[in-house]
Order: structure tokens, then sequence, then C-alpha cells
């Protein structure tokens, strides 16, 4: 299970995902079934196949973003949290073997698409949580266990609406 938290950016995103989805993808996709279907025989119809599938697949997207819209909570930048680790903050962390990595620390519904954010509820965000600069923090995996050291925190302040 995932935790229902997000950053203010990552719900605009999918505010404007859903937007896109229901304004302005659906009603084109809605044209286009009622145009293939009018064309007769629906069974050979390639365009009438394609543009029903590409329809429920709209239609389940936006089900999962109406119903995970409602329940996610905004996390919003506040300055107690500078010097530590929590959600929302950029991590800049090395390895033993001087491998680095930069990510966000963000919720699950936030990280599709991008290598630089990782899910809250992901085994390195869990060991990194409220850990400092200089830290250096076991990582747990499938893989066995990896220290890493922690270099840098920051955070977006411009998330923060007030």
């Amino acid at each position: 299970m995932s935790t229902k938290l997000i950053t203010r950016a990552g719900h605009v995103q999918l505010q404007a995902e859903l937007h896109q989805l229901w304004k302005v993808e659906r009603p084109d996709v809605t044209l286009k079934v009622t145009w293939a279907a009018s064309l007769g025989d629906r069974s050979e119809n390639a365009d009438y196949q394609y543009n029903k599938k590409r329809l429920r697949e709209i239609d389940r997207r936006v089900r999962y973003l109406t119903k995970s819209l409602e329940l996610l909570r905004i996390v919003d930048y506040v300055p107690e949290q500078e010097g530590r680790v929590f959600f929302g903050a950029w991590v800049q962390v090395e390895n033993e073997a001087g491998e680095q990595l930069r990510f966000r620390v963000v919720g699950y519904d936030e990280i599709l698409g991008r290598k630089d954010y990782i899910s809250i509820d992901s085994p390195m965000a869990r060991a990194l949580l409220k850990k400092q600069v200089d830290d250096e923090v076991p990582v747990v995996t499938g893989a066995g266990t990896v220290t890493w050291l922690i270099n840098a925190i920051e955070y977006d302040k411009l998330s923060n609406p007030a």
C-alpha cells in the first residue's frame, strides 16, 4: 500500500493530466469512435477497435486520477524541514564506490516517468528519512545492504503556497 502523500507540484500535474484526458482527449476519441462505428462492420474496423481501446484506457486513468486526487494529502515545504530528509527533499547521496545519486523523495503517483524521483515507500527513502548531511545510512534492498553518505539536502521552497 502506498503512502497517500503528494507534493503541491505533483498535485497540480495530476490535475492537469485529468483535465487533459477528460476535456481534450476523451471528447476527441469519442468522436472518432462514433465516426468509425457509423462505417458499418465494427469487427473488421481498425479505427473503431483502436479508438474503443483508447477510450477504455482514458476512462480507467480518469477513474484512477479522480479517486487518487480525493485521497492524496498535499505536503508543502516548511522551514522546520531544513537540514533533514523529509518528504519533498532533493537528496544527493554517495556510496563507498563513489557512485553518486540525486533524487527527490515524493509520493508514488509522482514517480511515473521520472528517473530522478523515488517513492517515499522505497527502501532508500525510508532509510534516509530524518537523516542529515554527512550521515552514513545503510539501505537494505533485495540485492543486499549498501551504505550511502548524504552529501546534500535541498527543498523546493517555491512549493509553499504561503
